[in-house]
């Protein structure tokens, strides 16, 4: 069955909401991210979306079925400490659509869902008259034990989408590796494009 992607706002946003912590959990779980991740903490942190009127979320549907999505919303109306990242960049972050998570089962990843989320958001954005889209990605030592030999970072696919690394805009924020008995800070490098 093919897979169709469309963007949900309002009761669809909302309703779409535990299938993408589902997601969350279980594509996150990989490398870079090694989350270990329940759902009432993805409850928590997606009630942002559900508290933005601008947000959006992209859905991949295999029938009724989401298997991939990705989300956005205004970086003001997003978590604090991911907007402080910009501080001293001279940007007006009212200009600034972020593009969070993009979460994506193995399974059908190399089929175009990723460059059909990164349209979906941006013409979200533009529509509702933003100059900008940023997104963050963790980073994480090259040595890291737990990296798999074929990793492949993403670099490659943002620069194609016109995405650059935005110099000293690196946030901070904590979550539990698997690995790990406790919540840590992780770096994550924010990426702008203009649109």
């Amino acid at each position: 069955m093919a897979v169709t992607v469309r963007p949900l706002t309002g009761a669809a946003l909302d309703a779409a909401l535990d299938g993408v912590a589902r997601l969350r959990i279980e594509v996150f779980r990989a490398f870079p991210y090694l989350y270990d991740g329940d759902l009432a903490y993805e409850r928590t942190y997606l009630q942002s979306y559900r508290d933005s009127e601008s947000a959006v979320v992209v859905g991949a549907f295999e029938g009724e079925i989401l298997v991939g999505a990705s989300t956005a919303a205004p970086l003001t109306d997003h978590a604090e400490d991911f907007a402080a990242a910009f501080a001293g960049s001279g940007l007006d972050l009212g200009e600034v659509f972020y593009c969070a998570e993009s979460v994506l089962l193995p399974e059908y990843r190399g089929q175009g869902l990723g460059h059909r989320f990164f349209d979906a958001r941006e013409a979200h954005a533009r529509r509702l008259g933003y100059k900008m889209t940023a997104f963050c990605g963790v980073q994480r030592a090259p040595d890291h034990p737990l990296r798999p030999t074929d990793y492949a970072p993403l670099d490659p696919f943002w620069r194609k989408r016109g995405y650059l690394p935005l110099e000293g805009a690196v946030a901070q924020y904590s979550w539990k590796d698997l690995d790990q008995v406790e919540e840590s800070l992780k770096p994550l490098q924010f990426w702008i494009r203009t649109l």
